[in-house]
């Protein structure tokens, strides 16, 4: 697929400060690095030199703006995709980064979420899940209420989900849930009579400091991406801007965690096949999509990638007929320097048939911001489609 580039556009800013978010440096990094990470990025400012965690690596040149800004597509403008059937979904405003769409038709949304570089209309408040059921015929949302002796609402701040049901049909709703900043997975039990979720256990582990997104392999089993190498804010920023590409993926058990796959430039959405058979991740920086073919022993072999050329974020997978739908992000510098006079535009992929040679690449829905700030996600159902922002609106549309 190629997409179209308006080169006479004017340049986006140069990037000041990228990001932030956590991670365990690989081998190759001094452990003074890491534990002087901080004053010696300072350090290294003041002398006007680019602070490098591995003296044997080559200085940064004047290309590793040129490359940064290729990564972010900092000079890409949107063609316009319109569908014509779409409305914004009212009851959400600060964005629904993630969401996910059970077989019977009820959507699950991540919605409030705070991240670091990234703009947010309230800061103070804390995130929310919401549901829709997509059988009614004017669809509405309608927040989740959240209850649980040990769980602190207040802090609660929602990035990526995913839903495991039982073999009694119960349904569990884990969440990425980044309070202070921190990374945790928050695991729920679906009361669908009450409109609740019971927040039953609270997941942290070394080897997810960074977590961006998860999809669910059991009640408390899930692979999950850490979109970050470093816990520290000013080595997150270096660790984008020259493209080290330390990201990973996770396998995680109450009996078993490890690292399954690693080396990615961002890993941010991640999702399966509906067989089970294949792990489906996003590396947004790269542009790409990765296919995993996972074993009995839950490790993973890769098959194949696919470049996108857009910087693509979470996937949902359609149950029947294995599609995939992908929310993109056309240009990345405009989500993490951001111009309400110039908003972040959307985008929403359909990738049809991803295991043969050449897999069909349809752009189903792009604009510019004048609707939607930034998609992240898009899934569909019986013929409807949804899409969320990191930190704006939402949109349901009937294809």
């Amino acid at each position: 697929m190629q997409l179209t580039y308006d080169n006479s556009a004017e340049r986006a800013e140069e990037m000041n400060t990228l990001t932030e978010l956590p991670f365990h440096p690989p081998k190759s990094i001094s452990q003074g690095a890491i534990n002087g990470g901080q004053k010696a990025s300072q350090d290294a400012e003041q002398r006007g030199t680019v602070y490098r965690v591995n003296p044997k690596q080559p200085k940064a040149s004047s290309c590793c703006c040129t490359t940064a800004r290729a990564r972010m597509n900092a000079s890409r403008e949107v063609k316009s995709v319109e569908l014509p059937n779409c409305k914004l979904i009212k009851g959400i405003e600060t964005g629904a980064e993630d969401l996910e769409i059970l077989p019977n038709g009820l959507a699950f949304f991540s919605a409030g979420l705070r991240y670091p570089g990234v703009k947010s209309f309230e800061p103070d408040k804390p995130g929310k899940i919401l549901l829709m059921d997509m059988n009614e015929e004017d669809p509405t949302v309608l927040e989740l209420k959240m209850t649980g002796s040990n769980f602190d609402a207040s802090s609660f701040n929602p990035h990526g989900i995913s839903t495991f049901t039982d073999e009694d049909n119960t349904v569990y709703l884990l969440v990425v849930s980044h309070p202070d900043f921190k990374s945790t997975v928050e695991l729920f039990k679906f009361q669908e009579e009450e409109k609740s979720l019971l927040h039953l256990k609270t997941i942290r582990h070394e080897l997810l400091p960074n977590l961006n997104d998860l999809v669910a392999v059991g009640r408390e089993h899930f692979y999950a991406t850490n979109d970050h190498y470093f816990v520290d804010q000013y080595l997150r920023s270096w660790e984008l801007y020259l493209g080290l590409a330390w990201s990973n993926v996770v396998y995680y058990s109450p009996d078993d965690v490890r690292v399954v796959a690693s080396g990615f430039d961002v890993a941010n959405g991640i999702s399966m096949s509906p067989d089970r058979k294949y792990v489906y991740i996003a590396e947004s920086l790269a542009h790409k999509i990765h296919v995993y073919e996972k074993h009995a022993n839950w490790t993973l072999t890769p098959l194949k990638s696919l470049d996108c050329d857009t910087l693509v974020d979470n996937i949902s997978v359609d149950p029947v007929t294995g599609d995939l739908w992908v929310g993109c992000h056309p240009n990345g510098m405009k989500i993490f320097s951001y111009d309400p006079e110039n908003p972040p535009g959307s985008e929403v992929l359909q990738i049809q048939n991803i295991l043969a040679e050449e897999p069909k690449v349809t752009v189903v829905y792009a604009e510019d911001g004048k609707v939607l700030h930034g998609s992240t996600v898009a899934s569909v159902y019986k013929g409807k489609m949804l899409v969320g922002t990191v930190f704006q609106k939402a949109l349901y549309c009937e294809l």
